[in-house]
């Protein structure tokens, strides 16, 4: 069975938004490391916030860009889009569907049958997934600055969940950035 990702940048106050997002702009060289994370995804699940943020990577100006944007914008126009959203009227990139609510058992579906990964991108939508005990792995990029207020990174999980993580791998990147990597136990 294919594994659930959640993949997200967050502030070192546990938030991933403020509405600006140049304190979470790559550090230098982990554009080559989240594509290595990214290469095994072959369905990304995204609300329609966080869909619409990556979407740049369907048409990016890629003569301004070095060769690792370029592997990472081949690996994620490669992959399956399955974006949840009430007001989008429709898809605006390759490779991407609509749905309309969010459907835990549809996710089970999709884990079970595809050959590759799935990432859920946006906070809501992976709290929903996480609930419902579908995430497998939690990659976390932290970066070494305080925003104060925003989207926390897991937002909705009822006050008494208790999640418990093992770490399976980290990294230190440029300017303090830390990579966390994590299990779900069950």
């Amino acid at each position: 069975m294919a594994k659930l990702h959640y993949v997200s940048v967050m502030s070192l106050d546990g938030y991933i938004g403020d509405g600006h997002y140049n304190w979470s702009l790559p550090a230098e060289g982990s554009t080559a490391f989240i594509t290595r994370i990214m290469r095994p995804i072959g369905i990304y699940l995204y609300g329609r916030k966080n869909f619409e943020t990556m979407s740049f990577w369907e048409s990016p100006d890629l003569g301004e860009m070095g060769e690792e944007h370029r592997e990472f914008t081949s690996v994620w126009q490669s992959a399956e889009k399955v974006v949840y959203s009430k007001t989008l009227k429709s898809a605006t990139t390759r490779k991407t569907r609509l749905e309309r609510d969010y459907d835990a058992q549809k996710i089970r579906e999709m884990k079970a049958g595809s050959a590759k990964d799935l990432c859920i991108g946006g906070p809501t939508l992976a709290a929903q997934a996480i609930r419902d005990h579908l995430v497998d792995e939690i990659h976390l990029f932290m970066v070494p600055t305080t925003i104060g207020n925003g989207i926390p990174v897991i937002p909705v999980l009822p006050k008494d969940a208790v999640l418990r993580l093992e770490l399976l791998e980290e990294c230190r990147f440029s300017e303090g950035w830390v990579y966390l990597r994590y299990r779900v136990q069950t």
